[in-house]
């Protein structure tokens, strides 16, 4: 018998565990990857940063044993909003840009990263799957309150991937109604009715898909910093994006025929399809794909993002 507001709910996991706590992992882990072969460093950037957090956790961990939980998770919080802000200040994105930065650029992701292991220490007694997948990612030991202000360096992380995807109200609702359908057909020893998807023809099924379906694909802006004629190939532009902190992709684009002069596409916003698998090409290797409309030849049109969007951003 509990008090809970779904609106709250959703709004923390996005907000909060997405948009604070996962995204120091994602906006940190691309930059270690392509700088530095996936090393993290051995320098500390702002020991006072670091200690800070670690000395957090006898407090938090005073909260979780006194049963409040709500508050232990506003002080992880308010720990992630000071790792984001160090990052922001930081802009390792723009570093990268900068010849002889490699370094900086590593020791600013290598404390994130650690930042980040230790917040997924102090929710770990209410996240175990998702701190089990961070573990995973960082490639470390146990995370455990004793070993969380041990330093991360000199030791190789895996490739990012999503540890926790955004929540849908829609979704949430349709869970709901779907388990108030199931104890309402319990309670009358009724069949339980059958389940849209049981319903949907197959034509329906190959028309529509679901939220958690969508909510797979991650759609990202991105700024064309280059474009050029692929020779031998009537039909493609060559496009280097710019993809804020992630870093730069190539895509080979089938948009030839309506933009003969890839030189006017410079610096124009596109939308890229960020974790499409890489296809291998005679060309090169095309990693991902921006949207257009249209149905082909000269009639195709890219899509762009309203002005004010970045690099990067999150389309959704």
């Amino acid at each position: 018998d509990i008090d809970l507001s779904l609106d709250d709910f959703v709004a923390r996991v996005n907000s909060d565990l997405v948009g604070k706590v996962v995204n120091i992992a994602s906006r940190c882990a691309g930059f270690v990857h392509k700088g530095s072969d996936g090393v993290l460093g051995s320098r500390c950037a702002d020991e006072s940063l670091w200690q800070d957090t670690v000395d957090a956790g006898d407090a938090i961990a005073d909260l979780f044993e006194r049963g409040e939980t709500g508050k232990a998770v506003r002080e992880i919080m308010a720990l992630a909003d000071r790792a984001n802000q160090y990052i922001d200040a930081a802009k390792p994105w723009v570093l990268a840009k900068e010849d002889g930065k490699a370094g900086e650029v590593q020791d600013v992701c290598t404390l994130g990263l650690n930042l980040f292991r230790v917040l997924m220490t102090y929710l770990k007694p209410i996240l175990p799957q998702m701190a089990a997948d961070a573990e995973a990612f960082l490639a470390c030991d146990a995370l455990t309150w004793a070993n969380r202000g041990d330093w991360l360096g000199d030791h190789r992380i895996e490739k990012f991937k999503a540890l926790k995807t955004r929540v849908d109200r829609k979704a949430v609702d349709r869970m709901i109604e779907a388990g108030a359908e199931e104890a309402a057909a319990a309670n009358s020893s009724a069949p339980a009715a059958p389940s849209v998807t049981e319903e949907e023809s197959s034509e329906d099924a190959a028309a529509t898909i679901d939220i958690e379906t969508f909510a797979k694909v991650d759609l990202r802006v991105a700024r064309i910093a280059a474009a050029e004629l692929v020779e031998g190939a009537d039909k493609l532009l060559q496009l280097t994006l710019d993809v804020g902190p992630f870093g730069q992709r190539n895509v080979f684009a089938g948009v030839r025929a309506a933009y003969d002069e890839p030189s006017a596409l410079i610096d124009r916003k596109v939308v890229l399809v960020a974790n499409l698998a890489p296809r291998k090409m005679r060309f090169g290797v095309s990693e991902g794909m921006v949207l257009a409309a249209g149905p082909g030849g000269k009639d195709i049109y890219l899509l762009s993002p309203d002005d004010g969007a970045e690099p990067g951003m999150e389309v959704r």
